[in-house]
């Protein structure tokens, strides 16, 4: 059959929710393109505020990895911008001058931040809020400078303003209205915020119109129209979103607000489709994620030549994700003349509830201090429910599990992905699911802003029974129930050797995953390293390529230079590389080796073999780099041969898989210009002797290392390393790094462990024994003809 070409314009949340739901439904009947501006692969934006608020990184916030857009065979274009659109030809062209034809086409350019025209806005330290860049940039501020302000009341602004707190700033919050949330909260709801808020250290100036932005080249504050000014060495301006329509416009589209779509989010022109933030629908660009999810499922419908009745419009509900602060509102949230409302107030508690009733029937409802009715009056609402059936509801309700059991199958449980409770209840079943997490993964349930995660567990415990154990044991993924050391003692007791045979024999209840995958060829490989043979496809995509992937789709090239040291031939022989095949950049890394960065994936194996050198290993879960200082040798103070013994522990553990990657440094003395302090493992020379640090970490997440042991003798400090790698080797859960490692064992544990001397040998045995199959990648890769062929010259990534 011949597929349709189907290109995706925007690898945002809207856009990718609808190819989700075409995959779903024909998975063959595509071949899929993505174009997407920002070089990350499809991320959760509404949880953008967690990240900077410091509760997950943007790593936790990604909805499908790089494998996914490979594993389903999509062309995924990350960093490249549309520029056009070619109605006639049914063709995009890009800013990377790319030309791609189209069958059916999908607009999803989602929404620009609105920057208010002040006087002012250009300078530097005035950002917006909207994706993963301006996240970064505020964090970047918050390093520096101490005073924020945040232009804007509503949700985003105070998601922006609750993180900026967090990142040590003092925030005051600009708002033109008297009251918080004017759009989602009535003034009493408004209030109560605003004093928690207050509680949490946020100063808010109200009834404020901002009418400069201060400073010359950098903001130093703002001004307002009565003449009054704050300090401020960073402005955000969180004060609405407009729909990104410009290239629809320029193709000839009919746009108002947004893009003009039907009930089946046509445009006018054939085969032109819109969904999400930038489309207008009755008069309505939604801005919210459960709407636009919504539209993806009846377009994936209306691609696959499925009938219904289309998109009908949504029932807004919002929910404020502020740590420690439960705000929810739905509907119609200000009383008038023809409405009638039930209210209670517990100021005691800091409760308040109000549902508005219009009619007889519930039309909207604000609640603050006690959300758990959210999403039952978000249903009712929805549903033209009668007040008395809330009421009676409320009545017969006794504990919070049984808000969840009183509700009806077809309520909701999760309103921005549409999943309900027979839908959850009936995974459940069908399944075997026991956890929060497989749920998850099974249903949608949850997996946009979490705010349903309650009630989910609510159904486990209902559904469940006495089998429900809420501090219940952590599955590998949702493929699975069994944990980490289940599936361990069963490859092991079982013998099995592959990843297919572990998934049949343990009845994985999946294909698996991207996170169960990469994971079970890892323990198959430590657990019996003679035997596995590496299946290559299970890896994540900068270990498959052997290189690691940049933004713009282009690779880089790290040879190894043993502890930090080259010779003039093998510079000659990088400088040559890089001058044939015209590489982007020459970095020299904070690992003391160089970068060549800007590789297309087809020169790399050329560059490989005439570089002859060994794989520096740059994106590998193994060792990376033994960083040195001058040593002995050269420095005025060092008191040991820090270079020798870092290349000699760089030649003994290189290319050893393990959990994480492993950044090793060897100081010569206690001044630690190799930043061993920071190391997974951080050698220290002292007078005579040498100390072993651990579990060190320069990343996202800083820790300094714990000190383990102090040597006299070169050959006791390798023969300790050896031991202390392979037991993390086999304790660790894949993907922890050494510093979480050390914390969830202890370094008292891991101390005591180690001082056994048979256990030593023991381990120094094994990882000889893993050591001992070790192969240069690159050398593999250039001597395999079939790798060459499926991995470098046809696969598309």
């Amino acid at each position: 059959m011949i597929k349709q070409k189907l290109v995706l314009i925007g690898n945002g949340m809207a856009g990718v929710r609808a190819i989700e739901e075409v995959l779903k439904i024909n998975p063959d009947g595509f071949e899929i393109t993505i174009f997407g501006t920002e070089p990350y692969p499809n991320y959760n934006r509404i949880q953008l505020s967690k990240v900077l608020q410091g509760g997950t990184s943007v790593s936790d916030i990604t909805l499908n990895e790089w494998e996914w857009y490979e594993d389903n065979k999509i062309r995924f274009y990350p960093g490249e911008s549309v520029t056009s659109i070619n109605t006639k030809t049914q063709s995009v062209s890009t800013d990377k001058g790319r030309i791609e034809s189209y069958d059916q086409l999908i607009i999803a350019t989602g929404s620009n931040p609105f920057m208010l025209p002040l006087p002012g806005a250009d300078k530097e330290g005035v950002k917006a809020f909207r994706n993963i860049k301006d996240c970064e940039e505020m964090i970047e501020y918050s390093k520096i400078y101490k005073k924020a302000a945040v232009i804007g009341g509503g949700l985003l602004g105070l998601e922006a303003a609750r993180g900026l707190l967090n990142l040590g700033m003092e925030v005051d919050v600009i708002h033109i209205y008297d009251y918080l949330m004017e759009r989602q909260l009535d003034r009493s709801a408004g209030k109560l915020l605003q004093a928690e808020l207050e509680k949490q250290g946020m100063n808010f100036i109200l009834q404020k119109n901002t009418a400069e932005i201060t400073g010359r080249k950098h903001v130093t504050g703002l001004k307002f129209s009565d003449g009054s000014k704050i300090k401020a060495d960073l402005v955000v301006m969180a004060v609405g979103i407009k729909p990104n329509v410009a290239l629809a416009q320029e193709a000839g589209l009919p746009v108002n607000r947004g893009i003009l779509v039907n009930d089946y989010l046509e445009t006018e022109i054939p085969n032109v489709f819109a969904v999400g933030e930038c489309a207008e629908h009755r008069g309505i660009a939604y801005g919210l994620v459960a709407p636009l999810y919504q539209q993806g499922q009846v377009l994936a419908k209306r691609l696959c030549g499925i009938q219904d009745e289309g998109y009908q419009g949504s029932v807004l509900s919002t929910q404020l994700k502020v740590s420690g602060v439960d705000v929810f509102s739905a509907g119609k949230i200000n009383e008038d003349e023809g409405t009638k409302v039930y209210k209670t107030y517990d100021d005691w508690h800091g409760i308040y509830k109000k549902v508005l009733i219009e009619d007889g029937k519930i039309a909207g409802a604000v609640l603050f201090g006690d959300t758990k009715d959210g999403n039952k009056l978000f249903n009712f609402i929805k549903t033209g429910a009668r007040i008395e059936e809330y009421l009676q509801s409320a009545q017969s309700v006794e504990s919070e599990e049984n808000v969840a059991a009183s509700m009806s199958d077809e309520e909701l449980i999760c309103g921005c992905n549409g999943v309900t409770k027979g839908s959850i209840v009936e995974a459940i079943k069908a399944n075997g699911l026991t956890t929060f997490d497989q749920v998850k993964g099974c249903t949608n349930a949850s997996r946009s802003c979490g705010g349903c995660k309650s009630l989910v567990s609510d159904l486990l415990a209902c559904t469940l029974g006495d089998q429900y154990q809420a501090d219940q044991k952590e599955a590998i993924c949702s493929c699975t129930t069994l944990s980490r050391d289940e599936v361990l003692a069963e490859i092991r007791e079982k013998g099995l050797t592959h990843i297919r045979e572990v998934m049949n024999v343990l009845q994985w209840n999946t294909d698996g995953c991207s996170k169960c995958k990469p994971a079970l060829n890892y323990y198959l490989g430590m657990i019996d390293p003679l035997k596995y043979q590496d299946e290559r496809e299970a890896r994540y995509v900068n270990e498959r390529m052997h290189a690691n992937i940049q933004k713009d789709g282009t690779y880089s090239v790290v040879p190894r230079m043993y502890g930090g040291v080259t010779t003039s031939e093998d510079l000659r022989k990088i400088a040559d590389v890089a001058d044939k095949y015209k590489v982007g950049m020459i970095k020299v890394t904070g690992g003391q080796r160089i970068d060549l960065l800007g590789v297309y994936k087809e020169d790399l194996p050329k560059i490989w073999s005439e570089l002859d050198m060994p794989s520096g290993s740059a994106y590998s879960k193994g060792l990376r780099t033994v960083k040195t200082c001058v040593g002995e040798n050269y420095c005025r103070f060092g008191t040991q041969d820090s270079i020798g013994m870092g290349i000699r522990l760089e030649k003994k553990f290189e290319g050893l898989n393990t959990p994480h990657k492993v950044k090793m440094a060897v100081s010569a003395c206690p001044r630690n210009c190799a930043e061993s302090g920071i190391k997974d493992v951080g050698i220290v020379g002292v007078e005579g002797a040498w100390e072993m640090y651990v579990g060190g970490n320069g990343g996202t997440h800083l820790r300094e290392a714990n000190l383990l042991f102090k040597f006299k003798n070169g050959d006791e400090l390798v023969e300790m390393i050896g031991a202390f790698l392979q037991y993390y080797r086999e304790s660790a859960k894949y993907l922890e790094r050494t510093s979480a490692w050390v914390e969830r064992l202890g370094i008292d544990h891991i101390r005591e462990v180690l001082s056994d001397e048979f256990m030593v040998k023991e381990y120094n045995n094994r990882i000889d024994e893993a050591l001992s199959v070790v192969q240069d990648p690159w050398k593999e890769a250039i001597n395999n003809k079939n790798l060459l062929r499926d991995l470098y010259q046809t696969v598309k990534i």
